[in-house]
């Protein structure tokens, strides 16, 4: 199911380039295939027909899929079928089909489908969880930047599921103009349902040489947590890990890596592995409690693990920070709820989604950015 955010018509320059239906038009890409280059150039020039007649207003025209099917060299029905991924094509063609699509910056046309404006730049949206009050504030973030830009946002949720991943990528992208989320394929996985789509990736685990992405620091983030610990005096330090596709044991290994550069007396055996929920937080602090019931700090996946830790310590009779000190990760407001409020390490999400809009920006002007990084810092509160 997706949600949709409709804001106000306008039509956007990027560069000095207006998009047409939310589209970029202008094409400053050269191919360099002989049989190709005069359909290109052709259709980068902002012409109407052949004989040189020039568009009224924009610098070119939107390309079409006869455009595609005529560079191809095939039929238009050919050309839709290999765009929709139809089985009965034959994979070369529809490779090569996909090839000029993208070369020309193909985008399926969105009039007649009830969905959004002319002339509307529209980004999808994709999120794990709308329920994990981390998203929300990501969500709203994306929504501010794009309001600011007049852009409409479409939501989606794979609810947690890598699996809706791909189709929800690709009956996404027949609808909007780039993507921003959270996807855990690589490049190779992602490149026949992108179909030339802009896409930027938020906080992936993998590089990509393909499309943007946008990055949290968790290494600083990790080691500004236990430094903290460190420094109120703590050596038995544990930690609650979770499964991430986003930063797949990078928190465990700086974790690892600071504990041995400030020679703590743990090792392996004081991270442990927990679900993404506040039961998960509950059990993995109850393992490490009664694996080493010396340990004075924790270190959480995030809040929400850190509140299930903070669940289990009043279960146990574990006064906190007096005999056990909690540190979480992200910043969520529902820390501030818990007595005593939890010491987390803060991300700003708000601006986290502010930094894809930008990404998704420049890919529209015909760029490829560097990854945007966002550092979190730490937020003292009362469980250190």
């Amino acid at each position: 199911m997706y949600l949709f955010i409709r804001g106000t018509a306008a039509v956007h320059p990027v560069n000095g380039n207006v998009t047409a239906n939310g589209i970029l038009t202008h094409l400053s890409d050269r191919v360099n295939y002989e049989n190709r280059g005069r359909e290109l150039a052709w259709l980068s020039s902002g012409v109407t027909e052949k004989d040189g007649t020039a568009t009224s207003t924009r610098a070119g025209r939107r390309v079409t899929l006869r455009d595609v099917a005529r560079v191809a060299g095939v039929s238009h029905q050919t050309v839709s079928r290999a765009i929709n991924g139809k089985s009965e094509i034959d994979p070369e063609t529809q490779r090569r089909v996909l090839d000029v699509a993208r070369e020309l910056r193909y985008r399926p046309s969105r009039f007649g489908r009830g969905l959004v404006q002319p002339d509307v730049v529209t980004i999808g949206l994709v999120v794990p969880d709308v329920v994990n009050p981390f998203y929300p504030e990501f969500v709203a973030g994306v929504i501010q930047a794009a309001g600011g830009r007049d852009w409409q946002v479409v939501i989606a949720s794979t609810e947690n599921d890598p699996s809706r991943e791909l189709a929800l990528l690709r009956s996404l992208g027949r609808q909007v103009d780039a993507i921003v989320g959270y996807f855990s394929h690589t490049d190779d996985e992602l490149e026949p349902y992108v179909a030339g789509v802009p896409l930027v990736i938020v906080d992936g685990g993998l590089d990509s040489t393909t499309h943007a992405l946008v990055r949290v620091d968790t290494q600083v983030g990790v080691r500004a947590g236990l430094l903290h610990l460190i420094e109120r005096g703590h050596r038995r330090i544990g930690m609650i890990d979770c499964f991430s596709t986003c930063d797949p044991l990078v928190r465990r290994q700086t974790f690892l890596d600071v504990a041995r550069a400030h020679r703590l007396p743990v090792d392996e055996r004081w991270v442990v592995l927990g679900e993404q929920s506040m039961a998960g937080g509950a059990s993995a602090f109850e393992a490490l409690r009664a694996a080493h019931p010396d340990m004075t700090g924790v270190l959480a996946f995030n809040d929400i693990v850190a509140i299930g830790a903070f669940q289990a310590t009043r279960k146990l009779g574990v006064a906190v920070p007096a005999e056990c000190a909690l540190v979480g990760f992200d910043g969520l407001s529902i820390g501030e709820l818990i007595d005593p409020p939890l010491t987390t390490i803060h991300l700003d999400k708000r601006r986290l989604g502010e930094l894809a809009v930008n990404q998704v920006d420049r890919l529209l002007a015909g760029e490829l950015p560097p990854p945007a990084v966002l550092s979190p810092h730490l937020l003292v509160r009362a469980t250190t």
